[in-house]
């Protein structure tokens, strides 16, 4: 409980420290927002002078330009600073009737905050900066339970039925810009760690999930990429379309999760991303990765990921609809193909917001760590549908405080019922402290022109 109570201060002293240097300078603000565009600091895309900054998603990836932003602003004179963040503190308990022996419950706050800043370097530059931090590592090694989870280790075994705590340092990354002109500019992208080209934008970051805290079963088939120790990413856009390739290393995050792991540059990906319309993100990606998991160093997986973001806005304000469709794929060779899909949306009416995720993912036994009676390479296919709703019931300096609930159901093969039990449930009720909607200044008529027609 002191751990709780620690990052509730911590994130309502940030909250406080914003809210009171916009106090101590209206003026100032007031000024920047009578200057004409070219004057202002910039308040583009991260990676796109021409491109409105509600297209930024995690790492280089894009979300639609129509998506809502939650964050904290702060303007100097040539630098632009955001800070974002998720605090959940929760009670989560697996297999609530205990149906089989792989439930557990618990009391933990999954968490992220990050920080950004981005400026101008001339006429045609913009440079940036990224930062992204987690105290998970304060609740455990071994994560938070979530029935058949799968994906790195605890104490040299695999962690299964949990999602692993992410690291302390989750992303320190640097980019520069240079623009051609509006339909064309090309980026660099450096991180330690940080995100390669690869998968949608990762779930945390993605608005159909912001009221959903669990990781999607299939997070180890489609975004788990979202903390890799080295990547280097070079990307083109023109107009529309965007190609970008990346090196990384390929290894999982090791279990040390407040320090860094050796950078290997052993894997490669390639994706293409496309916005055809202001309510739309698509992409398209291919990556080998080289050992991703330690206890199995001889294993190269080559992962396939596809996916469509939507972002609907009812009316102004904190009214909107969010979905996602992902589909992941990873070929480990020898007939270990596994395919996953994830479906999720979220409906913001203003403080109430309902929402759901709908997954379907094949695991193999040795994934499951289970001991069946099964013809060789058999996948289990595995079921699970989430349904939860939150309420905000208090804003205070540029902050949410909201209630939520949500449960679960998992549907697997009857093979698997000696272990899991037939169709377990799930349930958790959480607090969650996260940031209002921004409301974004200095994006030009040109860019709310095009989103809204």
């Amino acid at each position: 409980m002191k751990k709780i109570i620690f990052i509730f201060i911590s994130l309502l002293l940030i909250a406080d420290t914003i809210n009171a240097q916009h106090e101590e300078h209206p003026q100032e603000s007031n000024e920047h927002q009578d200057m004409p565009d070219s004057m202002q600091a910039p308040m583009s895309h991260a990676f796109s002078l021409s491109l409105p900054m509600t297209r930024n998603g995690s790492g280089t990836g894009w979300l639609p330009d129509l998506s809502p932003m939650y964050g904290y602003m702060v303007h100097g004179d040539q630098w632009m600073y955001m800070f974002h963040g998720n605090v959940f503190v929760r009670y989560n308990s697996q297999d609530i009737t205990n149906k089989g022996s792989r439930g557990d419950s618990k009391v933990d706050a999954p968490n992220w905050f990050m920080a950004m800043g981005q400026r101008k370097v001339g006429e045609r530059g913009l440079l940036r900066f990224s930062s992204m931090f987690s105290l998970d590592p304060l609740f455990g090694g071994e994560g938070y339970p979530l029935l058949f989870q799968t994906g790195e280790t605890f104490q040299g075994k695999p962690l299964v039925d949990r999602q692993h705590p992410h690291n302390l340092f989750s992303e320190l990354s640097i980019a520069y810009t240079h623009l051609f002109s509006e339909d064309a500019d090309a980026f660099v992208y450096l991180a330690y760690p940080g995100e390669p080209a690869l998968g949608p934008v990762a779930f945390m970051h993605r608005p159909s999930s912001q009221n959903n805290l669990d990781s999607p079963l299939g997070h180890h088939w489609q975004d788990a990429t979202h903390i890799t120790f080295g990547v280097a990413t070079l990307g083109f856009r023109y107009k529309v379309f965007k190609l970008e390739g990346s090196v990384f290393t390929g290894r999982e995050p090791g279990e040390a999760r407040y320090g860094f792991d050796k950078p290997r540059f052993d894997s490669y990906s390639y994706r293409l991303s496309a916005n055809p319309h202001p309510q739309l993100a698509l992409q398209f990606s291919q990556a080998f990765l080289k050992s991703p998991e330690p206890i199995d160093p001889d294993k190269d997986v080559w992962r396939s990921t596809a996916s469509v973001l939507h972002a609907f806005p009812l009316k102004p304000g904190n009214y909107n609809l969010t979905s996602g469709l992902i589909w992941g794929y990873n070929d480990a060779g020898e007939d270990h193909t596994e395919h996953s899909i994830t479906l999720e949306s979220n409906l913001q009416l203003n403080r109430f917001g309902v929402y759901g995720r709908y997954e379907w993912i094949q695991k193999s036994a040795e994934e499951l760590q289970v001991e069946v009676v099964e013809e060789d390479h058999h996948l289990f296919k595995i079921n699970t549908l989430t349904i939860g709703s939150s309420y905000i019931f208090l804003k205070a300096l540029n902050t949410n405080l909201a209630v939520g609930v949500q449960g679960s159901i998992y549907m697997a093969e009857s093979t698997l019922d000696e272990v899991y039990g037939n169709n377990p449930l799930a349930g958790q009720v959480y607090l969650r402290i996260y940031p209002q909607l921004m409301q974004i200044p200095g994006i030009s008529k040109k860019h709310m022109h095009d989103m809204h027609h």
